[in-house]
């Protein structure tokens, strides 16, 4: 089985995957567009996006607290299998009924969040480290839609910065980037 959800989650993990593996030990300290997250810190919350969505592809409630360091032992090996297990939770057709009840949104809001993290958080992770990062035309569609339903509420959470002004010459995922606060030609 499938769904609209883990077949993104499954376009998304080749590149979110190779971006993390390719980080060296010696690029961890390095900033990212993320202004309180360093190259560590970004791959910790990323570990644990892909657990916690996990969780929350069956309704359970989870801790966003920061917890114990996820950056230790084989972590690129951990952050693949992760990615496996999240579209294999996301792949069960009734993950999308109903509403999510810690984030009391819908569940195929919750898949899209979580499509949209990874793209843009792989994207961070790329600049910071000196990787190319594109994802793939379908993945920007649904971060567009995340971002057309919930970039307010991102905002105000405090989940995305301001909306910048993209410059005159971006694309379709510079734009996308700017609507959450990043500047799409950001450098270290």
């Amino acid at each position: 089985m499938s769904t609209e959800i883990s077949e993104l989650l499954d376009a998304t993990a080749p590149a979110v995957t190779g971006v993390v593996a390719a980080v060296r030990d010696d690029q961890l300290d390095q900033r990212t567009p993320c202004t309180d997250y360093r190259v560590r810190d970004l791959i910790d919350h990323l570990l644990q996006v892909a657990q916690n969505f996990q969780a929350l592809a069956h309704r359970k409630e989870v801790d966003w607290s920061p917890g114990p360091p996820r950056v230790t032992g084989d972590w690129r090996a951990a952050f693949a299998e992760d990615l496996r297990g999240l579209s294999t939770a996301w792949a069960d057709p009734s993950t999308l009924d109903g509403v999510s009840p810690g984030l009391g949104l819908p569940q195929r809001v919750v898949g899209l969040m979580v499509v949209a993290d990874l793209v843009v958080h792989a994207w961070d992770l790329a600049v910071a480290t000196g990787q190319d990062y594109r994802p793939e035309p379908r993945l920007l569609t649904a971060t567009g839609e995340f971002l057309d339903v919930m970039g307010d509420t991102g905002r105000k959470m405090g989940a995305f910065g301001p909306e910048v002004t993209a410059p005159d010459d971006s694309d379709e995922f510079g734009r996308l980037l700017a609507r959450t606060g990043r500047d799409p030609h950001w450098t270290p």
